[in-house]
């Protein structure tokens, strides 16, 4: 008997999830796809290695509570303190500072819409 896959993650939108999709196609160096354009209900990135999609869909209700499910970013190339200046820099906000004294821990941070991710250790970290 076979197990399901993850197909795609989705995100819900209040605002226009464009402009969400591009704060993550920025972040994850993946390309929206390339029919997605400004005001349209939903977005799409897409991972060439198969991995899951991450849609962003427009709702009419807005978040209310703290995410049940996020995604953990591991940087690489870059330090986790690095990639979180990137991540702010491109509309990510701080939320919590996870790193304990010998380094190890993550960081959380909201994208544009609130949704919340956390920035972990890379191997630049060690």
């Amino acid at each position: 008997m076979s197990h399901p896959t993850i197909r795609t993650i989705t995100f819900d939108c209040t605002g226009d999830p464009y402009d969400v999709g591009l704060f993550w196609s920025r972040l994850l160096g993946r390309p929206l796809a390339d029919d997605d354009k400004p005001g349209d209900p939903e977005a799409v990135i897409e991972d060439p290695s198969g991995g899951p999609t991450l849609l962003f869909v427009r709702v009419p209700e807005g978040k209310a509570v703290k995410n049940r499910v996020h995604l953990d970013l591991t940087p690489h190339g870059r330090t986790r303190n690095e990639e979180v200046e990137r991540a702010l820099s491109l509309g990510a906000r701080r939320v919590e500072d996870h790193i304990r004294p010998d380094g190890s821990g993550w960081v959380t941070l909201a994208d544009p819409e609130g949704n919340e991710f956390c920035v972990e250790r890379g191997p630049a970290d060690h």
